[in-house]
């Protein structure tokens, strides 16, 4: 693989010392909305559904509470001491508090505290791989042996708004550490950021808005496919050199059409694909989908991640699977199970669990 750290030229960044994910974990609340109840309240049944059904936190998990779950998930895993991870990060859109970060609260739950780093991190649905190259730097310029990046929100959408159909809650978290203890080693990574107002909420609003059209062509599409374009391009690879792809999914159909773009197949594409299953999960979208693809990968497999979040940019990650099998805790649920345990609601309690109604 061609040293990139001493070219000027390229923005590709790689650690001085390799960093890998030495532990995963997800979570998705078991509580999931059909996007066909979204559409028999709001249009008698005849709007499209961009997804099947959508996860729906309960009425006692939010951000801090999916958080921990996921981050004691990707502990179990590792076979860490919480001691000895140096920083939490948490990237969301949805922190319970304003003024509060949630990071102190996650590092307190997983015995993390008191000598560690914690903070919160924003960037739309890309908090959280914000937070994992944040996490990759501070692990490969030796400040610690590991950290804790996270992605989690409990998205909303204004009440008939297209963003409803999607906006779901759930996400990952990731331990990073020295590679010759990781899961997956990340070979390379790269971002592309530019000011397009696709998506936003002022402060105080209840509900983002968002561009219609707008957010696709000059934002989701050219952002992805710019970050993985470059990344490949600088690491000398292609699609026909990854045995996986998991881009940001904020519907069932967008995270393939721009996989084709690039020149991935629909094998490549599938296993990390589930927002059919639970939506848009914003800063845990493509995060999640990566754990999916942990849970069923090969030693040795290679692969690219590729966020987006709005506003705008993209984070692409390249990561080669470790060549020893993999062998967990069998306690630690898998993505899979957190799918496949799930509860119908209809639209009255989801209003009811996610505070739509207004009392006073």
């Amino acid at each position: 693989m061609t040293d990139l750290r001493r070219d000027t030229r390229t923005r590709v960044m790689q650690p001085a010392r390799m960093v890998g994910i030495v532990g995963y974990g997800a979570y998705l609340p078991r509580f999931r909305l059909p996007a066909s109840e979204i559409s028999r309240v709001w249009t008698e049944g005849q709007s499209s559904l961009p997804v099947q059904e959508k996860a729906v936190a309960g009425p006692d998990e939010d951000v801090v509470t999916m958080s921990i779950e996921a981050a004691r998930n990707a502990i179990m895993r590792a076979g860490v001491d919480p001691q000895d991870i140096g920083a939490v990060w948490i990237g969301s859109e949805s922190h319970p508090y304003a003024v509060k970060p949630t990071a102190t609260i996650v590092a307190e739950a997983i015995g993390a505290v008191p000598h560690t780093q914690a903070a919160d991190w924003q960037f739309a649905c890309k908090g959280g791989t914000e937070a994992m190259q944040a996490a990759i730097a501070f692990v490969g310029s030796c400040m610690s042996d590991y950290a804790c990046a996270i992605g989690m929100d409990t998205a909303q959408g204004r009440p008939g708004d297209a963003l409803e159909y999607t906006a779901g809650s759930g996400g990952a978290a990731f331990l990073l550490g020295p590679a010759d203890k990781s899961v997956a080693v990340v070979e390379g990574t790269y971002s592309f950021v530019t000011d397009t107002p696709d998506f936003w909420r002022r402060s105080n609003a209840n509900y983002p808005q968002h561009g219609q059209r707008f957010t696709g062509e000059p934002a989701y599409f050219r952002h992805i496919t710019s970050a993985a374009e470059r990344l490949m391009d600088e690491m000398g690879t292609g699609p026909q050199d990854s045995d996986f792809a998991v881009f940001h999914q904020p519907n069932s159909k967008i995270p393939g059409r721009v996989g084709r773009y690039l020149g991935f197949t629909s094998a490549q594409l599938e296993v990390g694909l589930l927002a059919p299953e639970i939506g848009n999960v914003y800063a845990g979208s493509a995060l999640v989908g990566l754990t999916a693809v942990l849970d069923s990968c090969d030693p040795g497999d290679r692969g690219l991640l590729v966020s987006f979040g709005s506003g705008a940019g993209s984070d692409a990650f390249q990561l080669r699977i470790s060549d020893q099998p993999l062998d967990f805790p069998d306690v630690v649920p898998s993505t899979r199970d957190y799918l496949e345990r799930r509860t119908t609601i209809d639209y009255s309690t989801y209003t009811r669990y996610l505070g739509k109604l207004a009392l006073e």
